[in-house]
C-alpha cells in the first residue's frame, strides 16, 4: 500500500512538473491543462471533483495552481501526494526564474526573446478561456448561478471591484440560494404528508394529532 502511494506520488510530482514547466500565464492558464491530465488522462478524480477543488483552491489565500496541485495531490494519495503535487508544480518556475534573472540583460535585450513572448501572450489567452469552459461544464447551471456569472463578468470587465469580495458574495449567495432551496423542499415534503394543513389551522392541529398516534 505504501509502495503504491509512493509511486502515485511519484507520478504526481512528473505530471505537475511537466504541466509548471510548459504552462504559461499564470495558476488560471493552468486550469485547464491540470483538469484534462487528472480527470481525462490519469482519471485520478472526476470533473465534479475538480470543480469543487478549484472553487476552494480560489477561495482559499495563495497561488490557485499551487492550491489546486497541493489538494489534487492530498485527494489523490494523501498527505506525500500533496507534497510531490506542490513541489512538481513550483519547482519549474524556480528554476527557469533563476535562469531567467542570471540573463535578465541577454533576454531584454534579445529581438527572438521579445517575438516569442508576443505569441506566448496569445496562447495564453487560448488556456484563460479554456479553463473558463473547464470551469462552467461541471456548475449546476439555474437561474441563480446564470445571474451571478454574468454580474460578476460586468462588475469585474468595468469596475476594480475587489476580487475577494466577490468570491464572498458569491459564497453568501449560494448560502442563501441553499437555504431558500431546502426551505422549500421541506414545505413540500410537509404538504405531502398533510395536504389540508394549508388549508386552516384545525387540519394541522389534525395531522399533528394523527402523527402523534403513529
Amino acid at each position: 500500500m505504501k509502495k503504491n502511494v509512493f509511486l502515485t506520488s511519484l507520478e504526481l510530482f512528473w505530471v505537475f512538473f511537466k504541466i509548471g514547466l510548459f504552462t504559461f500565464g499564470g495558476g488560471l492558464a493552468m486550469i485547464s491543462l491540470i483538469s484534462r491530465e487528472v480527470t481525462e488522462n490519469k482519471k485520478w478524480i472526476t470533473e465534479k471533483e475538480m470543480g469543487d477543488i478549484i472553487i476552494i483552491a480560489e477561495s482559499t489565500p495563495g497561488a490557485i495552481a499551487i492550491n489546486t496541485a497541493t489538494y489534487v495531490g492530498y485527494k489523490t494519495a494523501g498527505v506525500l501526494g500533496s507534497l510531490f503535487a506542490t513541489l512538481g508544480v513550483v519547482l519549474p518556475s524556480v528554476i527557469i526564474i533563476s535562469i531567467v534573472y542570471l540573463f535578465f540583460d541577454l533576454f531584454k535585450e534579445n529581438k527572438w526573446f521579445a517575438a516569442a513572448f508576443k505569441g506566448i501572450r496569445a496562447a495564453v489567452a487560448v488556456f484563460l478561456f479554456n479553463a473558463v469552459i473547464k470551469l462552467f461544464k461541471p456548475m449546476d447551471k439555474n437561474a441563480v448561478t446564470i445571474i451571478c456569472v454574468i454580474a460578476v463578468f460586468i462588475i469585474t470587465l468595468l469596475t476594480d471591484f475587489g476580487t475577494i469580495w466577490l468570491i464572498l458574495i458569491g459564497g453568501a449567495c449560494g448560502v442563501a440560494y441553499f437555504c431558500i432551496k431546502a426551505h422549500r423542499a421541506k414545505k413540500a415534503i410537509e404538504k405531502e404528508k398533510c395536504p389540508l394543513s394549508h388549508k386552516n389551522s384545525e387540519s394541522d392541529g389534525d395531522c399533528e394529532e394523527e402523527g402523534e398516534g403513529k
